[in-house]
């Protein structure tokens, strides 16, 4: 299988929701190297379906015409892949690994690996104020605080914390990634 992603030993990844903070993707990927942001064109940012890891529901990201996602980019040792892929729950049928073209705040275009949910629903539009559809608290907090660690525009940040969560609250992850005097 060819990966476009690929250069060399390494791998790019395009990380937009939990794994926007670099502390979170090394509690599993140690090769993790943010490089910076880009932006993935013509797709949408939203929520769906339950993790009982977070509590809520999983990001995930679709195409959808005119809309875009920000997210950090990370050079990996191609030795790491496959515990991205666990990190996602792949093999479980959770999320699928997509090749997506991503632009830097300087023009330039380069592929990343990315991962979308496996059981998107065909009418999905996008963000959904669904409570089935809602994050938890501790997810969102991690999402929103890795985007302001990951430099992301002031804009996307706030939009980012305009989605509604369930409220439920995560304590191994409000420990480890220091997320207790985090608010939104």
């Amino acid at each position: 299988m060819v990966l476009p992603e690929v250069i060399g030993s390494k791998f790019l990844y395009f990380g937009y929701g939990s794994n926007l903070m670099k502390k979170r993707i090394l509690m599993n990927n140690k090769s993790a190297v943010k490089k910076g942001f880009g932006r993935l064109d013509n797709f949408a940012l939203g929520f769906n379906g339950f993790s009982k890891r977070w509590m809520g529901a999983p990001a995930t990201i679709a195409p959808k015409e005119g809309a875009f996602v920000y997210g950090a980019v990370y050079e990996m040792e191609l030795s790491n892949l496959s515990d991205l892929d666990d990190q996602e729950s792949v093999k479980e049928g959770v999320y699928i690994p997509i090749s997506v073209p991503i632009h830097s705040k300087n023009g330039e275009v380069f592929m990343c690996r990315a991962y979308q949910l496996a059981n998107i629903p065909e009418e999905w539009d996008g963000p959904s104020a669904k409570r089935e559809n809602q994050p938890s608290a501790t997810y969102l907090k991690t999402i929103v605080k890795g985007a302001i660690e990951t430099k992301l525009p002031g804009e996307y940040v706030d939009f980012l914390k305009s989605f509604q969560h369930n409220g439920n609250i995560v304590d191994m992850f409000e420990s480890e990634l220091e997320l207790r005097k985090f608010t939104l």
